[in-house]
């Protein structure tokens, strides 16, 4: 809404009208270090061979391999690229207050068919200068990847985006996820109760019950990672176009 070369109105004036910082006008992205890149990438690599090292167990490793790091450091890293350590113990899930959080229905269920349960789950992946968050929706009989979308941030819209191309796509009995914001969410719960689909979300110590899109991270991570030649999104095509 900013028009920085209208000539009647400065963009002090401008920053006013809308209840803008004039400050936030000039801010720049600040790209992370490469040494931070680095680090996330092999923090990356460290969880998926051992999703059950915790970032304490992740520090060792690390200062094993080079200069010491700091636990709080690799904590805060894997918050930030939404790695979770996978160990059954209480209270494992904690969200807001207002957060909608949906029964768990997947006890006890086979999976016989296609279109009965479909996943969601985000991950981390890796990219030459950085990384990006990958959103993919999976169908759990057939493994078939319905839909997915990469995004430089963890916004809500890439995973909206995930769900209403999947849903264009067929209409599935149930569909499933953890707790986490993007699924608690009134966009996605509302999305899902107007097409009728059943919500179900993973309680506690049902970690292991999106088994099946933790196998396709490792595939996109192990097989296409080193792939000389290609970017992050044309690495995440080539794993996930079958």
């Amino acid at each position: 809404m900013v028009d920085r070369a209208d000539p009647d109105l400065s963009l002090k004036d401008q920053a006013a009208l809308l209840s803008l910082s004039r400050s936030s006008l000039y801010y720049q992205p600040v790209p992370p270090s490469p040494e931070e890149v680095a680090l996330k990438h092999r923090i990356d690599e460290i969880y998926t061979a051992t999703p059950f090292y915790s970032a304490r167990r992740i520090a060792a490793q690390l200062a094993r391999e080079g200069p010491p790091i700091n636990r709080k450091t690799v904590a805060r890293y894997m918050a930030d690229m939404r790695l979770t350590v996978i160990y059954p113990g209480p209270n494992l899930s904690k969200r807001a207050a207002q957060a909608r959080i949906c029964p768990y229905l997947l006890r006890g269920l086979p999976i016989v068919r296609i279109n009965q349960v479909w996943g969601v789950d985000i991950t981390y992946v890796r990219a030459r200068s950085g990384w990006l968050y990958l959103v993919a929706v999976l169908d759990w009989f057939s493994r078939y990847v319905l839909s997915w979308e990469l995004d430089q941030t963890l916004a809500q819209p890439f995973v909206t985006a995930a769900v209403q191309r999947a849903l264009a796509q067929a209409t599935p009995e149930i569909f499933n996820s953890d707790q986490g914001s993007h699924f608690t969410s009134p966009q996605y719960t509302d999305l899902l109760q107007a097409a009728g689909v059943g919500i179900s979300m993973d309680g506690r110590g049902r970690a292991l019950d999106n088994i099946f899109t933790e196998r396709l991270w490792r595939t996109v991570k192990y097989e296409g990672a080193p792939v000389k030649g290609l970017n992050a999104s044309e690495i995440v095509r080539s794993n996930l176009a079958s």
